[in-house]
């Protein structure tokens, strides 16, 4: 399960945020991910709260959104997001390339946003 690195990786960067602009409770925090990140938001929202528990951040909120997979076609230059069942062969909208194209998005992971005060 690597959504625990991933949230003690989280709550350090949160932290030194926080202290660079003084801020003491933090409320929300909104991280973003992509698709095929390979994170499983439930995971990452639970190791979240075990790591928090009696630290200044406990109670604090976890949201995260979902980014999808936007490829680029090799070919023609069209954007488009594959569905699941198309991540491996990937037939172009425009042109019907399938293979060799360019991932946009849907590997990010990044906080967003933080609530604090």
């Amino acid at each position: 399960m690597h959504e625990l690195s991933i949230a003690e990786s989280l709550i350090k960067i949160i932290g030194e945020e926080m202290a660079k602009h003084g801020l003491t409770k933090l409320h929300t925090v909104k991280i973003v991910y992509g698709q095929i990140s390979a994170v499983v938001p439930e995971a990452l929202e639970t190791s979240f709260e075990m790591l928090t528990l009696n630290t200044p951040f406990a109670g604090a909120r976890m949201e995260c959104e979902a980014r999808p997979m936007v490829v680029r076609c090799r070919e023609c230059g069209k954007e488009f997001s594959p569905s699941h069942e198309e991540r491996l062969i990937m037939p172009c909208p425009g042109c019907g390339t399938e293979f060799g194209h360019e991932i946009i998005s849907g590997r990010e992971l990044f906080i967003e946003n933080i609530e604090a005060e």
